[in-house]
């Protein structure tokens, strides 16, 4: 496991979180759950640029990644003292359980069903189920895909969901990973990809597309992203919360928004209050 190093994305909101702890950092949790530990491993996703993405050089950035740094200098530790861990979307109650990490976020949508197996801080973003298309597309609602090529990787619900319908003539293509849905938008082999807003603006604003997509802004469903934690670990549930609600407020939220999306002129939600699900 890797130790992050500071990108410049995430700068201005290590400041910030840096220096709100400079005074309580006695508040130390490891991540076997003893206190003066050290470090803190958290779990975040290595593959989705704007959110959680492993940099070639070996750093980490995106909007969860900052998220995270944020609320574990709320909780006393030092970006030098955080240790990320992939966590693959399969593994995530499994990584908990474990105590393979302390907390996770990496686009980790608050259902009713994840809650019983994990608790969840938050949510920190709300998110919805989109289009990307690109830029001089006339693409503007659902029904514009009959006749299209609709790209999402394989498996998806949400996509076999607007398929069936909104666009019953719209041609499904499924691959195994959005980065092959992005390439071939850009190459017009495909006329849209559908995924949570967030995760498609994160791949638009790759500055190898920088400029050449657009949102369509349809909010086909809500997403609202959550903490993980250990289910029962109302401890540390309780401080991810205020660290949250301090991010809000403190500015440090929005700045980590328009750091990591955008250049994809991404028209997030107002910043979703802690405890409030929006169905």
């Amino acid at each position: 496991m890797q130790l992050r190093k500071v990108t410049a994305a995430s700068a201005a909101v290590l400041a910030l979180a840096l220096s709100a702890t400079a005074c309580g950092s006695g508040d130390k949790d490891d991540d076997s759950g003893s206190s003066g530990g050290g470090k803190i491993k958290i779990g975040i996703k290595y593959d989705q640029p704007g959110l959680g993405l492993q940099e070639p050089d070996g750093s980490f950035s995106g909007f969860d990644v900052d998220v995270a740094t944020y609320v574990a200098g709320q909780l006393g530790y030092k970006p030098d003292q955080i240790e990320f861990v992939q966590t693959k979307s399969a593994d995530r109650e499994n990584a908990l359980a474990r105590g393979d990490v302390k907390f996770i976020a990496a686009t980790y949508s608050i259902t009713d069903e994840r809650k019983q197996k994990v608790d969840f801080a938050g949510p920190y973003l709300l998110a919805h189920q989109d289009l990307l298309v690109k830029k001089a597309s006339t693409i503007t609602k659902g029904t514009d895909l009959n006749g299209k090529n609709l790209c999402s990787v394989t498996g998806s619900t949400s996509a076999q969901n607007l398929h069936d319908s909104i666009a019953p003539k719209a041609n499904l293509k499924e691959v195994s990973t959005y980065s092959e849905c992005i390439a071939g938008l850009q190459s017009g082999s495909v006329d849209a990809v559908t995924t949570d807003d967030s995760i498609l603006a994160g791949f638009a604003s790759q500055d190898k597309y920088k400029g050449q997509f657009k949102l369509a802004g349809l909010k086909l469903s809500n997403e609202n992203y959550g903490v993980g934690v250990k289910k029962g670990d109302s401890a540390t549930l309780d401080k991810i919360n205020t660290a949250l609600e301090k991010m809000v407020s403190d500015g440090s939220w929005q700045k980590a928004v328009d750091a990591n999306f955008g250049p994809a002129e991404y028209k997030n939600e107002p910043a979703p209050k802690v405890g409030v699900i929006v169905k």
